[in-house]
């Protein structure tokens, strides 16, 4: 049974930390999914109001409805730049997720990988034991055998 070195526990918390980083970047993946879904819902409710805007232009608009068509689209012009903004946002807390979680993947590798070199001194250490302990039993069963012949 191959004993708990203390690099362990620190491999262990290193993987818990990556673990718990990768959640966090699969929230911020999905937040910035949607905060782009929905600026593309807004461009796209915009442009089908502007089109619906420019139809009954060519059919002729009354002023005042012009102007209430005009006003929404500015208050609609005002929602998707603070989406943009939201996208933005949501951009640069997806890059710091992503560059937490790889830190944390490179510490865990870093742990991971000296976590193996140990245990391969281990296992050379152990083989060279059981070598030696096999050769002084070989040698012990050799020397017994000379000196009490039997015939």
């Amino acid at each position: 049974m191959a004993q708990k070195l203390p690099l362990d526990t620190l491999t262990d918390l290193a993987r818990t930390q990556t673990d718990e980083a990768a959640r966090r970047l699969g929230a911020l993946q999905s937040a910035r999914l949607g905060a782009g879904q929905k600026l593309e819902l807004l461009l796209q409710y915009r442009q089908d109001y502007y089109d619906q805007l420019h139809q009954l232009m060519n059919k002729g608009l009354p002023t005042a409805q012009w102007r209430n068509f005009q006003a929404f689209l500015g208050t609609l012009d005002g929602a998707i730049e603070q989406q943009r903004a939201i996208v933005a946002q949501a951009d640069s807390r997806l890059d710091h997720g992503r560059s937490d979680w790889q830190h944390h993947k490179r510490r865990l590798n870093s742990f991971d990988t000296l976590a193996e070199r140990v245990r391969r001194q281990e296992m050379l250490l152990q083989a060279k034991r059981e070598q030696r302990d096999s050769d002084e039993r070989a040698a012990r069963k050799f020397f017994d055998r000379a000196a009490h012949p039997t015939l």
